[in-house]
């Protein structure tokens, strides 16, 4: 450590997500000599390691000027303890940027430069700033289905690998937009009593109220290290473990955070994303189901068409095997929205039960059925009959309830503190739901950050309804955040047509 460049680290005790942030004195010694401002980026070093942090300025009435202070990503990330000494000096400018910049202005890039912008994000070496410009560069339709490609190898190659030592080991994925569609904790369950290989990891929400991870962690813990997750894959065939905690594709979780606070999603991104986690778990297999519907994220058939264009562009690549299903998405699916309340959902399916959503338990079975041919178990068409039987003789809960065990164990379900519902305002024909707005306003909420808080759908498309009923009931554990809710509603009155008139 250079000895005028060292500095008290003091706990400050934010939280600053993922983004490392060191908090100086604006008359600090260090500020002053080398000509930090608020935002530079600089390399701080304790006796355990070094990492790059943002540089924010504070007072002196808030901070001595012979202290830093940490966030709390920034602290863990060192290993620091209170009162100890850090240096600090500016960092090396990222070269990897030059990268993003000529993107920016529509270059193309090939492996070795994405491999080196993703070694750079994992590394903590971009700001917020700078990952922000990066997913902007990559937005839309910005990457061709060769850059595509190599952003997905470049993902997988920075982050862990497993490998199974299986010929086949299936796995899949829903592209999302579609509000409430949990279908994946029941078909790995199906697929898994059937005696098929399915280490399912999943992400948390980017822009829904809910991602599979959110709503298997009100079951059971899905923070899982690579060894649990071998262990539990070994024991039950299946898992459904959040993809963070198992270092498969890393950089993913970086860049989502920020596409979730840009609330942007880009199509080379997402297929990078999803099949650069596949191929990290040691998936072979992969059915991947696209919702279609004027307000899902997928708008139009031809727009699906593309994007399964990409999908098995990448996946070929990368020498997986790849099924794209387009399915209905023009309304929210099952009955809950938000993490709990689709939790709920996932149980009444998988026990049997005459409450549990029909739509729900059909687009499972369809997609379990298409899996299980897919892995030659059962005979073209038949995979939907064989999947009912392993639903309806108990053995899908059976297998389901043994991988939350072998999590963690089952958790309780929490309840909202709040309840409101939502009345149509005519009698009528219920003749359109829009997705977005409805996620929206379960996000508004709550949602996923409050596991209880959401939406529970009461109506479905062509329902017959009287004036007064309820279309749907919103779920908030804070009355500020149902009041912020209700108060969208009022504004939004898209959300819910009856016979033609917004509700």
């Amino acid at each position: 450590m250079t000895e005028n460049n060292r500095l008290e680290a003091i706990r400050l005790g934010v939280d600053s997500h993922q983004e490392r942030i060191v908090y100086l004195n604006a008359h600090c010694h260090i500020v002053g000599s080398e000509g930090f401002t608020a935002l530079s980026r600089v390399e701080v070093t304790s006796a355990r390691g070094t990492i790059i942090a943002t540089v924010n300025l504070a007072h002196d009435s808030l901070l001595h000027r012979n202290q830093a202070a940490f966030s709390e990503s920034a602290w863990l990330a060192l290993g620091l303890k209170e009162g100890e000494q850090v240096d600090i000096n500016h960092a090396q400018p990222v070269s990897s940027m030059s990268y993003v910049r000529s993107k920016l202005y529509g270059g193309d890039l090939e492996y070795s430069m994405f491999l080196e912008i993703v070694r750079d994000i994992q590394a903590g070496r971009y700001s917020d700033i700078q990952l922000s410009s990066f997913v902007a560069a990559c937005a839309s339709d910005n990457l061709s289905n060769q850059e595509t490609a190599c952003l997905t190898r470049a993902m997988i190659d920075v982050g862990e690998r497993l490998d199974w030592d299986l010929p086949i080991v299936m796995d899949k994925h829903c592209v999302g937009g579609l509000p409430g569609n949990r279908t994946t904790p029941i078909v790995v369950a199906i697929v898994a009593a059937n005696g098929l290989t399915m280490p399912k990891t999943s992400s948390r929400a980017i822009t829904s109220p809910a991602g599979t991870a959110d709503t298997m962690e009100v079951l059971t813990n899905v923070e899982l290290s690579r060894q649990q997750m071998k262990a539990v894959v070994d024991e039950h065939g299946g898992c459904l473990a959040w993809g963070g905690s198992v270092s498969l594709s890393p950089a993913d979780d970086k860049i989502i955070r920020i596409e979730r606070a840009l609330n942007l999603d880009s199509e080379g991104q997402l297929v990078a994303s999803v099949l650069s986690k596949k191929l990290a778990a040691g998936s072979t297999h992969v059915l991947i189901d696209i919702p279609v519907g004027p307000t899902a994220k997928v708008r139009s058939f031809e727009q699906a068409k593309c994007l399964e264009a990409k999908l098995i562009y990448t996946a070929k690549a990368l020498g997986m095997t790849v099924l794209v299903h387009r399915s209905d998405g023009n309304q929210p699916v099952g009955k809950g929205i938000g993490p709990a309340l689709e939790a709920k959902d996932i149980l009444s399916v998988l026990n049997n039960s005459e409450e549990a959503p029909q739509d729900l338990r059909d687009r499972s079975l369809f997609l379990a059925g298409k899996i299980l041919e897919m892995a030659n178990v059962a005979q073209p068409g038949e995979g939907v009959a064989t999947a009912r039987a392993t639903l309806a003789s108990g053995a899908a809960h059976r297998k389901f309830l043994a991988i939350c065990e072998a999590q963690g164990g089952i958790k309780e379900i929490p309840e909202a503190k709040f309840k409101s519902e939502y009345l149509s305002r005519e009698a009528g024909i219920v003749t359109h739901f829009n997705n977005r707005c409805l996620s929206q306003l379960a996000c508004l909420a709550g949602a996923p950050n409050s596991k209880a808080a959401g939406l529970e759908m009461l109506v479905r498309l062509g329902d017959r309804v009287e004036k007064g009923q309820p279309l749907f009931r919103l779920h908030a554990d804070a009355q500020g955040e149902m009041a912020y809710a209700l108060d969208f509603l009022s504004q939004h009155t898209e959300c819910c047509q009856v016979s033609g008139e917004s509700v």
